[in-house]
């Protein structure tokens, strides 16, 4: 990341943040093979998935699912000095969903030997990593996929109380949630953080982009 920061530090799209991605990895890491929007069969399951990113080392494979969660912001930045016109997603709550999805995704291509995945989510979008203000009233409906800084991901996770069983997703390992700082940007909604979560066959613990097998 801090490789990508210094040509792109701020992206388009989502597609472009895969794009960038991919290039800074092979100017860094030459030998490791890297394939976009990689098909993959779900087990049971007449559905196929694809993964955003596929890397093919000598002796493993990492997948890599990303997202890029944009607030309204423009400016003019980079080596390039390039015009970027971000518009907002507005609705946090399914981009926490999307998250979390990704992790799930993610384990299920972990859980064969030599496989392991990276969730990689990169915003401008505050509330995604601040601490809520404790909630008086009702829990809103995306409550158990808060993705704010210092939280634990672990276990069932149910949307509305688990009235929505559609969006209900259970996750293997424990993961401890740390934000790094990716870009500052003049004006408001100018700072960029991002966050990577790591998913490993088996339970694991993942904090400060760094897992360890229990």
């Amino acid at each position: 990341m801090a490789e990508l920061h210094q040509e792109r530090p701020v992206f388009h799209s989502e597609a472009d943040l895969q794009h960038s991605f991919a290039r800074a990895l092979w100017r860094l890491a030459p030998t490791i093979e890297s394939r976009l929007e990689v098909s993959q069969h779900v087990p049971d399951t007449p559905h196929r998935e694809h993964l955003d990113l596929l890397c093919i080392g000598p002796s493993a494979r990492t997948a890599i699912e990303f997202k890029y969660f944009k607030a309204r912001w423009a400016g003019t930045v980079g080596p390039l000095k390039e015009e970027y016109v971000l518009t907002s997603h507005a609705a946090t709550d399914l981009g926490r969903l999307g998250f979390v999805s990704d992790i799930a995704r993610l384990e299920r291509f972990a859980d064969r030997p030599g496989h392991n995945g990276l969730a990689l989510l990169v915003t401008n979008e505050r509330s995604l990593w601040m601490v809520p203000p404790p909630h008086t009233n009702q829990k809103t409906r995306d409550h158990d996929f808060r993705i704010h800084e210092g939280r634990t991901l672990a276990g069932e996770l149910r949307w509305a109380d688990g009235n929505y069983k559609r969006n209900a997703r259970t996750l293997r390992g424990n993961y401890h949630l740390s934000w790094q700082p990716y870009s500052e940007q003049e004006g408001r909604r100018g700072e960029f953080r991002y966050l990577a979560v790591f998913t490993k066959s088996g339970s694991l613990d993942q904090e400060q982009g760094t897992s360890v097998r229990r």
